[in-house]
């Protein structure tokens, strides 16, 4: 009877396959027929799309960790492929790994969402939301789309890294991720000058773009992105690989990290960012000051100091285009910081009358949607001016403040942490967030994907400090009782 049975259920199981075999050369038919060469295209993309749907319900890690090489790569497609607005594909990914969340994980899986950080960006998203009826009436269409990445998406991803990240091998996971597609963006960047262009980037690059990466015939290389983010989060990522480096005593593990500082630095260079220097300087200071460790303290602050100094009253390397573009971001008469500062002080007497800003997406990309404001021919330049200008003085102070103390209490966790080697890590990706977040004073960079992927998830990643350091703990325990039992047998 039980061989009986399992020779209907596989006869009913062949029966299945051949009907879904038919369907699907049926609709390759009709696909060639309406779509000629693209109906192959289309039918193996929605088929790899129902793979993917199977594999992030079957385990929502796959969500979040794609998530992290189509935000690096969502410019590439953009710009070479198009034909749809890439940036969607971001959500579909969030709303598929939390429908996929939802029914995977269980009740007290959830719990890990109670804090104060998931609290303050959900204060922040329902101001954000509230600005929608601000009374200088910018674009509702403005307001939708600056909205995603002004609040929408912390709050998306945040919460979804203290569900989804377990233990500290999916933290490892993302820092292998992370640096890899840096890795990717920073040859693409140096391609970009040594060997050429691709088609989309050409295209870029003869369009608006050109008027910001073309500067006095030399090109500024952009990777994916634009110049400004993709410099920022390579000088940001030199700090994290080094400070990986200097905490890991496998020696090929050096080799490799310390290379990969080496392409990251280079890149940072050829983008011609000034504000990449800042985002260096600070992410050093931030990792030096983290250690605790005096003799670090004092030969890193030696070295920073050491390297203002060459750049500031030297002329080493004038003649490299890409150093003394550098070079002009520690000169405080740059024309560029006249502009900025110019700027803030008509923004200043304009914004005195209004406490709640000009509404989202008033100014800098999204303008287009709100031509008929003064605001919209302001350029910000600056990502915490971007914040002023929208959401006034009282929305500038509420996320200064937010991010302050997010800030300080991830330094706060670091300290605490007992396991030298998870410290080290945690220093390393905090580190890169701090020079994210402060060079976008210069530049709209942490708004931007994908430095707004690696600072969520690195808020995310630090407050699970602790729950990292003890499993650490409770590993060493087993262990040392393990192998006491033996001794005693």
């Amino acid at each position: 009877m039980q061989q009986e049975s399992t020779y209907l259920s596989l006869k009913r199981s062949q029966i299945l396959f051949l009907v879904f075999g038919v369907i699907v050369a049926l609709l390759c038919s009709v696909a060639v027929y309406e779509f000629n060469f693209l109906g192959p295209i289309i039918i193996a993309l929605a088929a790899i799309g129902i793979v993917y749907l199977i594999f992030v319900f079957r385990n929502p890690k796959i969500g979040l960790y794609t998530l992290i090489p189509y935000c690096f790569l969502l410019g590439f497609f953009s710009r070479e492929i198009g034909g749809i607005q890439y940036g969607m594909g971001i959500e579909v990914i969030l709303i598929l790994t939390w429908l996929s969340s939802l029914v995977y994980y269980k009740k007290d899986d959830w719990q890990a969402i109670k804090n104060d950080m998931c609290l303050l960006w959900l204060l922040w998203f329902i101001f954000s939301v509230l600005e929608v009826i601000n009374p200088e009436g910018a674009s509702i269409v403005g307001w939708v789309t600056e909205i995603r990445t002004e609040a929408l998406y912390p709050i998306l991803i945040i919460p979804l890294t203290f569900v989804i990240v377990k233990n500290r091998k999916d933290f490892d996971v993302i820092i292998k991720i992370m640096l890899a597609m840096v890795l990717i963006a920073g040859l693409n960047g140096i391609k970009q000058v040594h060997i050429g262009l691709f088609p989309g980037e050409q295209a870029f690059l003869d369009g608006p773009g050109g008027v910001t990466h073309m500067i006095f015939g030399k090109m500024r290389a952009f990777s994916f992105y634009d110049a400004g983010q993709f410099g920022a989060f390579e000088a940001s990522f030199v700090v994290m690989a080094v400070v990986l480096a200097l905490g890991t005593s496998t020696l090929w593990k050096k080799v490799v990290l310390f290379m990969l500082a080496g392409v990251y630095v280079y890149a940072m260079l050829v983008s011609g960012t000034r504000g990449a220097f800042f985002a260096l300087v600070v992410a050093a200071i931030f990792a030096i000051f983290l250690t605790k460790n005096y003799k670090v303290l004092f030969f890193g602050g030696m070295f920073m100091v050491m390297f203002f100094v060459v750049l500031k009253y030297t002329y080493i390397g004038s003649g490299i285009y890409s150093i003394q573009r550098f070079r002009s971001s520690v000169d405080p008469n740059d024309p560029s910081l006249m502009v900025r500062f110019n700027t803030q002080r008509m923004l200043r007497e304009y914004m005195s009358s209004r406490p709640f800003g000009g509404g989202l997406g008033v100014l800098g990309v999204n303008s287009v949607y709100n031509q008929d404001k003064w605001l919209s021919i302001i350029q910000p330049d600056s990502y915490w001016v971007k914040i002023w200008a929208m959401t006034g003085i009282v929305g500038l102070t509420l996320w200064f403040s937010m991010m302050m103390y997010i800030l300080g209490k991830c330094c706060g966790i670091i300290w605490m942490i007992q396991n030298k080697k998870l410290q080290i890590k945690l220093i390393a990706v905090f580190s890169t967030t701090a020079g994210i977040f402060f060079c976008s004073y210069g530049n709209e960079v942490i708004n931007t994907m994908p430095s707004l992927l690696v600072t969520c998830l690195t808020f995310a990643l630090v407050y699970m400090g602790p729950k990292f350091d003890r499993e650490i703990a409770d590993d060493e325990k087993k262990r040392s009782a393990s192998s006491t039992d033996l001794q005693l047998i």
